[in-house]
């Protein structure tokens, strides 16, 4: 990897004098100016030319479902159980006539899979008598539905429609705020951070790159600079350059 400085960083100095998130990972002193965001999320567009959501899904109502199961999961697990799922009820009317039950059945290995039942068979109704069983385009009605936040209002705006939304998981959140791109206390200061900061024609994708970035490189416990495109302008005052050597056998 190319870096546009070899200067050594020393962290030990920087993450002193940082603020750190709720686990103790350091943030950055100070946000990204505007060329420094293009040039960060241009590198981020090279390393995931391709990015979008890991969510396997065939229709809006499907995204949201699987959306919904997501949260405090993961993304491959909801992935396993939704195929079964989505063949006996591809839609609200479907899913409504399966039955909590039946539901619960199919996602018993999802965590808090009793409630997320209650909460789609739920919003598959209110779909159904508000909405003809079409998913809403606005936020304001898709958080109106149970069992759906913020962030999965988002996913939905973003990933179904097309819209410039940017949804913030766990991911974005740690992302935006070790470097520098969108520091902010809480996940809707973050987002509304990067709203005003990503310039719009890349709001879209950028959401999937900051995920995927944060969910394969600049991870939770120990971020893997040495890997990151997107070093040179990152603002993490904790960056390890030097790949640890792997342990003995």
């Amino acid at each position: 990897m190319v870096t546009r400085s070899s200067k050594k960083v020393d962290s030990s100095k920087l993450s002193a004098e940082a603020d750190c998130l709720p686990n103790g990972t350091a943030i950055a002193r100070r946000d990204m100016t505007k060329p420094e965001i293009r040039r960060f999320l241009a590198d981020l567009a090279k390393t995931w030319p391709d990015a979008e959501t890991e969510l396997v899904f065939s229709t809006p109502y499907q995204l949201l479902v699987a959306t919904a199961l997501a949260a405090q999961a993961t993304d491959s697990s909801v992935n396993r159980v939704t195929p079964a799922l989505f063949a006996l009820a591809p839609g609200p009317a479907e899913m409504v006539a399966l039955g909590e039950e039946a539901v619960g059945e199919h996602i018993r290995t999802i965590g808090l899979w009793r409630n997320k039942a209650k909460n789609i068979v739920a919003m598959s109704r209110q779909l159904v008598e508000q909405y003809g069983g079409e998913v809403p385009t606005t936020r304001e009605a898709l958080e109106e539905l149970p069992g759906v936040g913020r962030k999965t209002a988002n996913v939905i705006l973003n990933v179904a429609y097309g819209l410039p939304a940017m949804p913030v998981d766990t991911h974005c959140y740690r992302l935006a705020n070790r470097t520098g791109l969108a520091r902010g206390k809480t996940v809707l200061d973050v987002e509304r951070g990067l709203e005003e900061r990503i310039p719009r024609e890349l709001l879209r994708d950028s959401h999937h790159w900051l995920i995927l970035q944060g969910r394969y490189v600049c991870k939770a416990r120990r971020p893997e600079c040495w890997r990151c495109a997107a070093v040179q302008d990152c603002l993490y005052p904790d960056k390890e350059l030097v790949a640890p050597k792997r342990a003995k056998a």
